[in-house]
């Protein structure tokens, strides 16, 4: 009994004097990890947040890189105190990598589309925006997918591969808008005079600008219809209100000033029989 016991004990003994600087070595070097960790991930936060319109999204998203890539560092250096080889490893998770990065293809490239929307910001939350063939306003941005409220108030997710890889129209991004209207007038009325009382109902409105100056102008010498094109600016946020009010303002300063909004017809000339 007591051979099996200092046998047991001396087994110990060896692979303590073995083994016991490589534990505690490795033991040492987790912690100074764990804790480099924490800290790079601060750092970076703290080094991000100071620079102009970085999106506090990018800034968590590549701190958590860094901590994590100081961790996988840190596990690597405690696997080659116990001998284990770890190019092999290393080896073996770039392989699994490359494997897991082929069937998420479409996520990462949603993830990359999403730190390019985040970091060049074609667009930010409240813009009314055209995209990937969908309208709306801009009600979040994450890295995997943009989400847009319409105006009828239904919710579209578009991802961010698809918002990336198309022509972003972004009708908020300027603070004024041009709004255009086309005004048909019968052919018997008099031009100018239409002009001018357009003008007059352009001048009326205060949030009608007034540089650039509201323009008028023969467009079009339609088939039923002398039209004029009508042109003035506004802020963005009166675009919709302004064009709907004009637009009713003309119609009802024409029709007291006698001037006609014809319908569409078409004139038909029958040549006499010569018969």
């Amino acid at each position: 009994m007591d051979g099996n016991i200092e046998s047991v004990t001396q087994e110990i003994i060896t692979i303590l004097a073995t083994y016991g600087l490589s534990v505690v070595a490795a033991i040492a070097i987790l912690v100074f990890g764990l804790i480099a960790a924490g800290w790079a991930r601060r750092a970076t936060e703290r080094a991000l947040s100071r620079v102009d319109k970085f999106d506090t999204t990018l800034t968590t998203f590549f701190a958590s890189i860094v901590r994590y890539l100081v961790i996988a560092i840190t596990i690597l250096a405690v696997l080659s105190q116990f001998g284990i080889e770890t190019t092999s490893l290393i080896a073996v998770l770039g392989a699994a990598g490359l494997a897991v990065g082929l069937a998420l293809q479409g996520t990462l490239s949603s993830v990359a589309a999403g730190v390019m929307l985040l970091v060049f910001r074609p667009f930010k939350v409240g813009d009314y925006v055209e995209v990937a063939g969908q309208a709306g306003t801009v009600n979040a941005l994450t890295l995997f997918v943009t989400e847009l409220n319409t105006p009828d108030n239904v919710h579209i997710i578009v991802p961010n591969a698809e918002v990336w890889g198309s022509a972003v129209t972004n009708y908020s991004y300027n603070s004024t808008r041009r709004v255009d209207l086309v005004m048909g007038i019968d052919y018997a009325d008099n031009i100018d005079r239409a002009v001018s009382l357009i003008l007059e109902e352009a001048a009326k409105d205060n949030r009608i600008h007034q540089s650039p100056e509201p323009f008028v102008a023969v467009g079009e010498l339609a088939d039923s219809s002398v039209n004029l094109v009508v042109r003035v600016w506004c802020d963005r946020g009166n675009y919709w209100p302004v064009k709907f009010d004009l637009t009713k303002a003309l119609k009802q300063r024409f029709d007291s000033e006698g001037i006609s909004i014809p319908f569409p017809q078409t004139v038909i000339h029958q040549a006499a029989n010569q018969g």
